[in-house]
Parts: structure tokens; C-alpha cells; sequence
């Protein structure tokens, strides 16, 4: 087959969609198709159309890739891609939204509001929010992935300090009480059946898990199966599970979540693009199932070609 990986982009995380991107292409090549990548750019409309491809393969993350904006794309020009559609795409983007949905759903999600984001930080306004959710208190924007953004703050001035800086990234900022634990994640993968993939631990040498504590070798460690007692492993599995049913999404996503001290269990993102580098957690936890990366890359791209042909029929 012919199939374009989609990669780079303009969001903040482009450097980490090329990386995706790379390694994509090489599993596919694996499995003996014709790959291209495109980047996400003035010309990508015409490069999708005239390119003949059977498949786009999208390994774009954050905005203008992750928040349905080429799943849109895809859908106007009739071409089969990866992962979940536009709605489930651009609903799992928007953290707030998310978590609306979620709690809606009766799962358990950390206490939230979203903050606009103005010239100035009121004193009146930290004052608030700390007196609200305590410290420490998690900021970020409520549209970027990769801890882009982040602020853990443990402190009034930090407060301040991290509503401005995701102000930077998005006027819309997510301010949530911080819940100390255990930091899990669990792939979900429905090509076509869902299956929820083992649970994994993430350690890491920084102070958070931030953007070089993932992306840099040896900053972090993969822990599988996490080192949590076997019945919050199932129960972490469960809502894993429902919020990749209960926000629609397709092919496959990564879900976040922290286990407090009392072994309870907590989401916080759910990830429809996750990261598809050498460094990743969706790929690690997928070869702890026994789906080898070429394979896993594979099955996206057979899934995406019949949940096209269901739609529109055979071509």
C-alpha cells in the first residue's frame, strides 16, 4: 500500500511529531509499503489529494493535528487515516471539556476549573484558586500535550508565575488540584476489538515528568506492570477502558492517571495521538502485550482502511 505519515505540524510539539513520524515510517516500510511523510503545512491539502495514498497514517500531536483538525481534512478528502475521528479527537484536545465528559460519566477526575487567561495575575484570583484546591496546585493550558506548558505550583508566586506561562500557550488554562501518587498510564488499543494494554509506571530523574524527563534517554524509566497492587491495576484497566469508550475514541489512545495513597484511582488526559517515539509509553506497553511496533503500526492502518470502507463502502 501507499500511505502518508503525517508528521512535524506547527504546534508546540512538532519536534516530537517528526520523531513519531520517523519512527512510523520505518515500521511500515518494515511491512513492505510505499511510506511518504508529509508535513503539515500550506501544501498538504494537495499533497493528500494528488498522492494517491491508500491511508494517511497521522502521528501529529497537539493542535492542527491532534484536535480533529486533519481527521476533518482526511474526511473531505475521502482518505482513510488512524486513530479517532473528528469529535473524539477534538473533545480529548480540550482538557476541561474532557474532564466535563468524564465526571458526566461518573469517573473519578481531580477537581478543576478553567481560568482565562488576562494581562496581570490578580492577587485576588491566586488567593482564590489556593484557597480552593490547596498546593500543590497543577496549571497548564488547557490545548497542549507534553506537559508543554506545565506548572507544578507549590507555592502563591508559583501559581502566578504558571497561569502566565500556559497563558503563553493557550488564553484557555486548566487549574486542578494536585494528587499525589503514582504516576500510571494504560494504552488502549480497538483495532477493532478493545483491548486495554498492561498498566505502566513512569519514574523519572527530573523533578516532574516534563518534556526532558520524556524525551530525553535515560531521564526516565518504564516500569511494567506498575507497582501497584493487582486489584488497582484492574481497576486502573476498567476506567482506562469506559473513558476510551465514553469520549468515542477509536484505534487507539493513551490514558494518564494517578494512584493515590489510598490506592485510588484518578485520570487525568486521555491521549488520542500518544507518542510514537523510541522513548514512548504507548509503544513499551504495547510490546508488553506482544505486538511488536511494525505490527502495532500495522493494525492502525488496517483499522483505518475498514472503518472507511464501513462508512462510504467499497471504493
Amino acid at each position: 500500500m501507499r500511505i502518508a505519515v503525517l508528521a512535524g505540524g506547527r504546534s508546540a510539539e512538532r519536534e516530537v511529531s517528526q520523531r513519531s513520524g520517523r519512527e512510523v515510517r520505518s515500521a511500515l516500510e518494515a511491512h513492505g509499503h510505499q511510506v511518504e511523510t508529509v508535513d503539515l503545512d500550506g501544501g498538504t491539502w494537495d499533497a493528500l489529494r494528488d498522492g494517491g495514498f491508500d491511508c494517511v497514517f497521522i502521528a501529529l500531536h497537539g493542535r492542527l493535528g491532534e484536535d480533529g483538525t486533519v481527521q476533518g481534512m482526511c474526511e473531505l478528502l475521502g482518505l482513510p487515516y488512524t486513530g479517532s475521528g473528528v469529535l473524539a479527537s477534538a473533545l480529548c484536545i480540550d482538557k476541561t471539556r474532557t474532564n466535563r465528559l468524564l465526571e458526566g460519566a461518573g469517573l473519578p477526575v481531580p477537581d478543576f476549573e478553567e481560568w482565562e487567561a488576562v494581562e496581570g495575575v490578580e492577587a485576588g484570583v491566586v488567593e482564590r484558586l489556593v484557597k480552593t484546591y490547596g498546593l500543590p496546585l497543577v496549571v497548564k493550558p488547557v490545548r497542549e500535550g507534553s506537559t508543554i506548558g506545565l506548572t507544578i505550583a507549590r507555592d502563591a508566586d508559583a501559581v502566578a508565575s504558571g497561569l502566565v506561562l500556559a497563558g503563553r500557550y493557550d488564553r484557555r488554562v486548566l487549574v486542578q488540584r494536585f494528587v499525589a501518587g503514582v504516576e500510571i498510564t494504560v494504552g488502549v488499543l480497538a483495532a477493532p476489538e478493545l483491548q486495554v494494554l498492561p498498566t505502566l509506571e513512569i519514574t523519572y530523574e527530573n523533578e516532574t515528568y516534563d518534556y526532558d524527563a520524556k524525551y530525553t534517554a535515560g531521564r526516565s524509566h518504564h516500569i511494567i506492570p506498575a507497582r501497584i497492587p493487582p486489584p488497582t491495576r484492574k481497576r486502573a484497566a476498567e476506567l482506562s477502558g469506559r473513558a476510551f469508550e465514553a469520549l468515542g475514541c477509536a484505534g487507539f489512545a493513551r490514558v494518564d492517571l494517578i494512584v493515590d495513597e489510598a490506592g485510588g484511582c484518578w485520570l487525568l488526559e486521555v491521549n488520542t495521538v500518544p507518542g510514537l517515539t523510541e522513548l514512548s509509553l504507548f509503544p513499551d506497553a504495547a510490546r508488553a502485550a506482544g505486538i511488536e511496533f511494525p505490527d502495532l503500526c500495522e493494525r492502525l492502518v488496517e483499522h483505518g482502511i475498514a472503518r472507511h470502507r464501513m462508512r462510504v463502502g467499497p471504493s
